[in-house]
């Protein structure tokens, strides 16, 4: 018990760690400052709008997070997450869409409006249990979670890589956006899932529900933090480190890779899930274009320009390609994408190792020039 304590609460003895979990909660305390005790027509006054698109940057990050420990730590490019994200959202919305009841349009207390336009009789199986909490809550990590278990085990055990993999997972997300746009499906066809009302007996369209949704994300995004932390600084991620970086010797020295690469990928993918989960209800809508495999790209992109292999690398790239993809698409909304691919350009040229590379250079070199720190060093 001991053990698993200490395995658990490693991450939070470093301190790279503490300064992540510092600036995030910071973060939060002023973001809930501002929006509750500044005046509305303060210019330090934080909208609810601004805490719902915050909370939206968050989720990607806990997304980008989820990604990077795969990436980073195993080495498997996965072009397929947007695909767990997808369905850690659809669970998410189906309950929200549970909650609606009778308050929809046609007035049916059990079927969505969308089943009755299409004269749907009954609800379809699949969607039972999903009027209670606890149900869809372990549907968004066991949704997620299985799809990955099945997948990994299917291709881990086949010893599939390098970019085949990275082509298979992108397969996947494809395959699973033209089912979903499919209305026999049952959910929703193209409209996806929509106007929800409440959340656990909370008005989503109030302020306050949208302020605890934002904190809610960030303390999330601080779990799977030290959770990703916590499988890299173990025994467990040296050794996924070792099959990132030499596979076959790993596999020589009498680790079971499989097993390695179908734990860190199934957590992963649940992570993923929870950041779709919370990100249905702040956004109001989920649809097929989650699983587009250009979203799961873009989500690489996040991660490469933040910094692989750091997982606080992944946060800043989610968060700053997705508010410079804000203001670009206000600003000129038909070339954002130009300026998108000319960041990820500019920044593969001259910092290989991303913006957590940069910074992790710049404490290097003032740790050298800090002669009391260089004493230590060679003492």
């Amino acid at each position: 018990m001991a053990s698993s304590q200490t395995w658990l609460l490693r991450p939070l003895q470093e301190r790279s760690t503490q300064l992540f979990l510092g600036v995030l909660f910071g973060a939060l305390i002023v973001v809930t400052f501002l929006h509750l005790f500044m005046p509305q027509d303060s210019a330090l006054h934080v909208s609810a709008y601004t805490v719902t698109l915050l909370g939206k940057y968050l989720c990607y990050a806990l997304l980008a997070v989820a990604v990077d420990l795969v990436w980073g730590y195993l080495g498997i490019l996965s072009l397929g997450h947007g695909a767990f994200f997808a369905l850690g959202g659809y669970a998410m919305g189906m309950y929200l869409m549970r909650q609606i009841g009778d308050r929809g349009v046609y007035g049916d207390p059990v079927l969505p409006d969308f089943m009755v336009f299409l004269n749907w009789d009954t609800l379809p199986w699949y969607w039972q249990g999903f009027d209670m909490a606890w149900f869809a809550f372990i549907m968004v990590l066991l949704a997620p979670g299985l799809l990955a278990l099945v997948f990994g085990f299917l291709a881990f055990r086949s010893r599939v890589t390098g970019v085949y993999l990275s082509i298979i997972t992108q397969a996947l997300t494809f395959a699973l956006m033209l089912a979903f746009f499919r209305n026999e499906m049952g959910f929703g066809g193209n409209n996806g899932l929509t106007d929800f009302r409440d959340i656990l007996g909370f008005n989503l369209r109030s302020d306050a529900t949208r302020l605890g949704l934002f904190i809610a994300t960030g303390i999330a995004l601080a779990l799977g933090y030290i959770i990703c932390r916590a499988i890299v600084t173990s025994k467990l991620g040296r050794v996924s480190i070792a099959c990132r970086d030499a596979e076959a010797r790993t596999r020589f020295l009498g680790y079971r890779v499989e097993r390695v690469q179908l734990f860190v990928f199934v957590v992963s993918a649940m992570l993923a899930g929870v950041a779709g989960a919370l990100y249905v209800p702040q956004v109001g809508i989920i649809n097929p274009s989650e699983f587009s495999p250009l979203f799961s790209i873009e989500i690489v992109v996040w991660v490469a320009l933040g910094g692989r292999a750091t997982l606080y690398g992944a946060v800043i790239g989610a968060i700053l390609v997705n508010y410079a993809k804000t203001v670009f698409t206000g600003v000129m909304p038909d070339a954002w994408l130009f300026a998108l691919g000319a960041l990820f350009v500019l920044v593969t040229v001259f910092l290989p190792k991303g913006i957590a590379g940069l910074l992790q250079k710049r404490r290097k070199a003032k740790d050298d020039d800090d002669p009391a720190t260089a004493q230590e060093a060679t003492a």
